[in-house]
């Protein structure tokens, strides 16, 4: 029986670039699939499913940034950023983001291989799962498509926001804290009124659609749990 061999996605538009990685990553035993964009590289990742992720912050269409948060909506693959900016804000804000490890370019081959071989040994976290299903409310992750019965709800980004980390999450309780410092960030954990009324209007979305109103439950006092049967 053949070895399957780990998955590394490349999403680099340099050609040079991703034509070095390659070759180096297939000769560290790893299938190599690349994009150019960084609308191509989350298509990709869908679709392969990759093991590790290497990442460049300026690509032609997206930042490399924003193509990190929202992969980061839906998985937890290690994400190792390659990039030429070397200023500490650029790697603080990638790090805060989800990167697992952020190498600057140029770079030792042999030091970048070390360190996906680090990022994949730590990667323990559970993978959410790409689309959420429950009594009619469909939440497909990678696409931020939310459908009840088949029909679209039209959700603000926020309210999806609100949606999204409680449908990965779905079972457990969230504080109004921890929603407040996802959402808004971390200066934001004292003002629950702004989450009370975007929890109201989603709410209203759903339930207009055919939700049953206790989906989302209020834990009095302590948060928000997205109820799970």
């Amino acid at each position: 029986m053949s070895e399957i061999k780990p998955i590394a996605l490349v999403i680099d538009d340099e050609a040079q670039m991703q034509r070095l990685l390659r070759i180096s990553l297939e000769e560290e035993g790893y299938r190599v699939f690349a994009a150019e964009t960084g609308e191509q590289g989350l298509l990709e990742a869908v679709s392969r499913k990759p093991d590790i992720v290497v990442l460049d912050l300026g690509l032609p269409d997206l930042d490399g940034l924003q193509v990190l948060k929202r992969l980061r909506e839906w998985s937890a693959v290690p994400v190792i950023i390659l990039s030429v900016r070397d200023n500490e804000a650029e790697k603080v804000a990638a790090l805060d983001a989800g990167a697992d490890d952020y190498v600057t370019k140029p770079f030792h081959t042999e030091e970048l291989l070390a360190r996906l071989r680090v990022a994949q040994r730590h990667a323990h976290r559970t993978e959410a799962p790409t689309i959420f299903e429950q009594e009619g409310l469909c939440v497909n992750l990678p696409e931020r498509l939310v459908t009840v019965n088949g029909k679209i709800v039209d959700l603000t980004p926020t309210e999806y926001a609100v949606l999204r980390l409680l449908v990965t999450n779905a079972g457990k309780v969230l504080t109004q804290a921890h929603i407040l410092r996802s959402i808004w960030g971390p200066k934001s954990a004292e003002q629950s009124q702004y989450l009370r009324v975007y929890v109201s209007h989603l709410r209203s979305k759903l339930t207009t659609l055919g939700v049953r109103p206790d989906l989302i439950k209020t834990e009095t006092g302590i948060g928000y749990r997205l109820t799970s049967r």
